[in-house]
């Protein structure tokens, strides 16, 4: 069977770069068009964690030249590159579909030339090394024989476990046949490149970029990161614009160090401490944004200590927060959270989201002082 029409050929879609004249009118009286309905647009698709999509989909809203826009798929005919620099997605995949009716039709030979074709444009843009298949059944003998295939026309190796070029296979959800996604970076994006140091525990970067996001963001904002880790919060609030001040803080000298080693390969100087965040001595109110992934009880601190870390922790943070300070708190001790939130008068706030995180469904918190 012959492979669906790419959508960016099809008519209807503006994409040609061809204007018809009206009869009979001179070339002054041509409709104007916009140069980016003609650019030729190849069609893409974000992953974000389940929970950020609204956070993922506001900042596609800025993204130049993106088109028919439907939650986090759209049309884009820029250079993909703009895409890699979307901070609260996991992966971008490049989309095309295929009129077969199972992944077996993608083994005739033009489908399998023009499937070829497609993945090794992909792969030259991103520099991807090897490759890797992710669909239902990927260990049936179709897969294991397009993947044979694939890595002779490609001249990529297959490492079915880490793989640069992720593949994935999936039923068409606009029509029959089957859409292939390739993943645009050999890593996905939430793998940031400053992170050099990594930590048990340590927050995902889209999280941190997301808090930041919801809590807002102003450039007169004096921010606190106590417990800081490995660094996340630290570093993504820096890459995202100025601040009146940023600083953290952390016990351990090891986290100290290596929140230190991720600034450093993100190229930004921020004030780390190796000082205890409910005896730091700092001035009453020095900080008008204070932002904290507090100890889940699991790979850091353990439930019984956080009965009487997070009541100390809201203490102290409410010294710390100018009249109007806000504080952004991410846990999975919803429970005791809630509860000591609710036992307590300085603070009041609303729940920004829960996420899935690492088999975890954390929540994020905003409060205010009251």
């Amino acid at each position: 069977m012959p492979p669906r029409t790419p959508r960016s050929d099809r008519p209807g879609r503006p994409s040609s770069g061809r204007n018809a004249a009206f009869p009979g009118r001179g070339k002054s009286s041509r409709p104007k068009t916009d140069y980016r309905t003609r650019a030729p647009a190849h069609e893409y698709e974000l992953d974000a964690l389940p929970g950020l999509e609204h956070v993922a989909a506001t900042e596609l809203q800025g993204v130049p030249l993106a088109r028919d826009v439907r939650g986090l798929r759209f049309w884009y005919p820029g250079d993909p590159e703009r895409l890699t620099r979307l901070r609260s997605v996991v992966a971008a995949y490049r989309v095309q579909a295929w009129d077969v009716p199972r992944p077996r039709g993608l083994l005739g030979n033009q489908q399998l030339g023009e499937l070829t074709d497609w993945l090794r444009d992909v792969a030259a843009v991103g520099g991807h090394t090897s490759f890797r298949l992710s669909a239902a059944g990927k260990d049936s003998s179709v897969m294991q024989r397009l993947a044979e295939e694939l890595q002779g026309s490609l001249g990529l190796p297959h490492q079915p476990e880490d793989g640069e070029l992720l593949i994935r296979l999936r039923p068409s959800e606009v029509g029959p046949g089957w859409e292939v996604l390739a993943r645009i970076t050999p890593r996905p994006l939430s793998a940031r490149a400053w992170r050099v140091c990594n930590m048990g525990g340590g927050l995902n970067a889209t999280i941190a970029y997301a808090t930041h996001k919801l809590a807002g963001q102003r450039d007169v904002d004096r921010i606190f990161n106590p417990m800081s880790g490995s660094g996340t919060l630290l570093v993504e609030r820096a890459l995202m614009g100025p601040s009146d001040a940023l600083v953290g803080v952390d016990i351990d000298p090891a986290a100290v160090a290596c929140a230190r080693q991720n600034l450093q390969a993100a190229k930004k100087q921020v004030e780390v401490a190796c000082l205890d965040a409910l005896h730091t001595d700092l001035p009453a109110r020095s900080f008008d944004l204070i932002t904290a992934d507090l100890p889940w009880g699991d790979a850091i601190g353990d439930h019984r200590s956080n009965e009487t870390l997070y009541p100390a922790f809201l203490q102290e943070m409410h010294r710390l927060s100018s009249k109007h300070g806000r504080l952004a708190v991410i846990t999975h001790e919803i429970k005791l959270f809630e509860r000591v939130l609710a036992g307590q008068q300085k603070w009041e706030g609303h729940e920004l989201l829960q996420v899935y995180s690492g088999g975890h469904w954390p929540k994020v918190y905003l409060l205010h002082k009251r």
